[in-house]
């Protein structure tokens, strides 16, 4: 009798055991995919639209890149000109790549708002800038609140302040804040 009741033990704790390990794994999976399919929402959009504005003309932004459409620089050159349907396809393409970047390094939780100001902000700014930033370690420790302040602080091209840059921060803080 012993024997059966401690069999019937091991075979409770061995299910229980799966379940856990299953409840667990359920809510790794989640959380490791939690935003990885965010895509930017038309608030981020127009902020991203509206600050970088349409030139179907190459030209030299603040920082004397070349560039064109939405802010696009990948291979701009000198002359170059497009249509508004190509800036589209250049924006939606590269909207892509910096979704990624803020559903790769971000680790915590952003509401739509929150996740549309990052993309602008890496749009205008680029991953590689996210990556190495006190805004991103400020985010990931879950300090929110800290992170308009950190925005705020990348407003210079070429080492100035510019207002531009500024005036967009500020709109990313505020989308960030949910205003």
């Amino acid at each position: 009798m012993q024997n059966w009741i401690g069999q019937l033990m091991d075979c409770k704790r061995n299910l229980l055991s799966q379940i856990i390990k299953r409840v667990d794994a359920a809510a790794v999976a989640k959380a490791s995919t939690y935003r990885k399919n965010m895509n930017t929402g038309t608030k981020g959009l127009d902020l991203i639209k509206f600050f970088e504005g349409l030139e179907l003309e190459a030209y030299r932004c603040a920082a004397g890149v070349w560039t064109i459409g939405y802010g696009h620089t990948k291979g701009v050159e000198r002359g170059m000109k497009i249509d508004e349907s190509t800036a589209n396809q250049m924006l939606s393409e590269e909207l892509t790549e910096y979704e990624n970047y803020v559903n790769t390094l971000v680790t915590v939780e952003l509401n739509q708002d929150q996740f549309d100001a990052m993309v602008s902000w890496v749009y205008n700014l680029g991953g590689g800038n996210l990556q190495a930033s006190t805004l991103l370690k400020v985010l990931n420790a879950g300090d929110y609140d800290g992170v308009p302040a950190q925005m705020m602080r990348w407003n210079k091209a070429g080492g100035k302040v510019l207002e531009g840059l500024t005036k967009r921060r500020q709109a990313e803080a505020d989308l960030f804040c949910g205003n």
